[in-house]
């Protein structure tokens, strides 16, 4: 599974609850054979419809298709001039391989505050965060919930910061009548595990500047058509392309990405009914101007009395039972990759409340549209069990 690195995984036989599990159906298996005997496997056609297709979808001009999330955030940043000497505002909670390409890009990653509810980016701690040398603001939609868009574009523009809109958790989410992917000057999309829409690999930056457009298709790779020019080289582009076997599987399942989600909002109903057998259990949130919501997993927050060491133990318990579960996510401030920075970066444990008292006790459970009424019931049944036995008895919290 590729999500995010603390939830590395094994093979498991088919007796296991995995905690992601692609939906493909023959329309996927029937592009990909027809990309596979086709004479173009790189640079191809196919790659051009589903960066077309993407945008379109997204209300968005121009879609640019690269390898993985990571490099399409790096391009980003690098199309908008951001590199050494810079400093980002980003959000230690989430998904990570995106903002990981801050320090790839050479700039600095300033950590603001999340909101306690939504677990994205608190528009007003951002606000605390940006300093001279601050070129962008990058939002998070949190597992599927948007971020407060409104406020954080109206703060970039009060601010003369660029804001980058990261959406890899939350394709299909909506706010304020929108598509998620439609509010920064640019947005980033993965598309690997765990996303609703999985190409095993990949990713999209989408904007509406042709300039943008024209910078990151440059930095992405060299066209076919420029192998004989000898005024190319003025900047070094990176090998980011998509293959075009990649770009079948992203056309069929954004063909049926409304059957997809709508798998996926069953099992969500399957697991608000059952969950009820916790004392205490709040339904799932939904912020100001939030239209829709599309979990990237099944995430709760377990009570106070929960340390992430007796997280460790519920997922140890369920690992007993064949289920597959995982640490939300491995707070970024706190990684040893960007201890280094400090205090005055927000990071050093302590820096950042919220997100600590979340993040150590967020726990992401089994999530796929294939999974069924009875599945879920068990799987509910025994973390029960375990939060009473790791707990005794304390409260768990969506």
């Amino acid at each position: 599974m590729n999500a995010p690195a603390e939830m590395q995984t094994v093979d498991h036989d088919e007796d296991w609850i995995l905690l992601t599990d692609p939906d493909v159906s023959g329309i996927e298996l029937d592009k990909v054979i027809r990309a596979l005997r086709s004479p173009r496997l790189s640079a191809g056609a196919r790659v051009e419809d589903f960066e077309a297709e993407f945008a379109a979808q997204h209300g968005r001009a121009y879609g640019i298709a690269t390898a993985s999330g990571t490099l399409a955030m790096w391009l980003a940043l690098r199309a908008m001039g951001i590199g050494p000497g810079d400093e980002v505002v980003a959000c230690s909670y989430g998904w990570h391989q995106t903002s990981h390409a801050i320090l790839l890009a050479g700039a600095t990653p300033n950590f603001a505050e999340i909101d306690y509810w939504s677990g994205c980016i608190s528009p007003s701690a951002a606000a605390d965060r940006i300093r001279p040398n601050t070129k962008a603001i990058i939002g998070n939609n949190c597992n599927g919930h948007p971020a407060a868009w409104k406020a954080l574009r109206q703060l970039a523009e009060a601010r003369g910061v660029a804001l980058i809109e990261d959406s890899t958790e939350a394709i299909g989410s909506r706010y304020l009548g929108r598509p998620v992917g439609s509010f920064g000057d640019v947005s980033v999309f993965d598309f690997s595990q765990p996303g609703a829409l999985c190409c095993g690999e990949g990713g999209m930056v989408l904007t509406d500047d042709p300039r943008l457009a024209t910078e990151l298709r440059y930095l992405r790779s060299h066209r076919l058509t420029d192998r004989t020019s000898v005024s190319i080289g003025s900047r070094v582009p990176l090998q980011a392309n998509m293959s075009d076997l990649t770009a079948a599987l992203g056309l069929a399942q954004l063909e049926r990405i409304d059957e997809i989600l709508a798998r996926r909002k069953q099992v969500e109903a399957y697991y608000r009914d059952e969950m009820q057998s916790f004392e205490g259990i709040k339904p799932p949130y939904l912020g100001p101007d939030v239209d829709e919501v599309h979990w990237m997993l099944y995430v709760v927050h377990l009570g106070a009395r929960f340390t992430a060491s007796g997280r460790a133990q519920i997922v140890d318990d369920l690992e007993a039972d064949l289920i597959e579960a995982a640490p939300f996510s491995a707070l970024l401030h706190q990684q040893f990759a960007y201890q280094a920075l400090g205090e005055e970066f927000n990071c050093k444990r302590g820096c950042l409340k919220n997100t600590e008292r979340i993040g150590d006790r967020s726990l992401a459970l089994p999530f796929y549209g294939h999974m069924d009424a009875d599945q879920v019931r068990f799987l509910v049944k025994t973390l029960k069990d375990a939060c009473t036995n790791v707990g005794a008895g304390a409260a768990i919290y969506l």
